[in-house]
């Protein structure tokens, strides 16, 4: 069973917009460093990848080097993904309302790279409270569903996000390492934790782990 747990106990996962930590935006790409070569860039999930969407298919974004969209005032990962230095992402869309991204990050060594896994999740775990803080309109909830048994590990986790309006948001997320490599996907649509295809996104979660070599 996941394990649940309250913003005001510890907290939760992802995203990618400013004003909750939540949802993959697909906006302006800040510039990637220079003097990267591409042989040096984790491999990355492809759109048959993702968990399968009824009704509307998974389109790819272009591989891209740098920081993602939005990683400075990201609530969940912001702190811990970095500069965009040796850095790597991957929007996917559908033509409903489900998108998800990929980031990867080579680190200098396999101490560097575990010491980014533990602070990303430790900043997942953090960022329920946090949104709740930055804004007491919106209520949020966090469910841990646990490691996976791939390479040097993966974890998932769940968000849900919900204004005083009613809006409410699914996040899922996940972060797993090979050797130096981290990677970090987050999928995210309108709805609650019954909507979450959380077993599909586990199977997304090794196979991204898998291909980061």
């Amino acid at each position: 069973m996941p394990k649940r747990i309250r913003a005001a106990t510890l907290t939760t996962l992802t995203g990618f917009t400013a004003l909750t930590g939540t949802g993959p935006a697909f906006g302006a790409v800040l510039a990637p460093p220079a003097g990267v070569a591409v042989s040096q860039r984790p491999g990355f999930l492809s759109a048959a990848d993702l968990p399968p969407r009824p009704r509307s298919s998974w389109t790819a974004g272009k591989v891209t080097a740098g920081a993602s969209p939005d990683v400075e005032t990201d609530r969940c990962l912001g702190r811990a993904l970095g500069d965009g230095s040796n850095s790597w992402y991957r929007d996917f869309r559908t033509d409903l309302d489900t998108s998800a991204r990929q980031v990867s990050v080579r680190s200098s060594s396999v101490s560097a790279a575990k010491g980014r896994y533990s602070r990303i999740n430790q900043d997942i775990r953090s960022c329920a409270r946090r949104i709740e803080r930055a804004d007491p309109e919106v209520e949020a909830t966090l469910r841990d569903y646990g490691q996976l048994d791939v390479e040097e590990g993966a974890h998932v986790y769940g968000l849900h996000t919900e204004t005083s309006l009613g809006a409410t948001d699914i996040r899922l997320l996940s972060v797993g390492r090979d050797g130096t490599r981290v990677t970090v996907v987050a999928w995210s649509q309108m709805g609650g934790f019954g909507d979450a295809p959380v077993k599909a996104f586990k199977k997304t979660t090794v196979t991204a782990v898998a291909k980061l070599r």
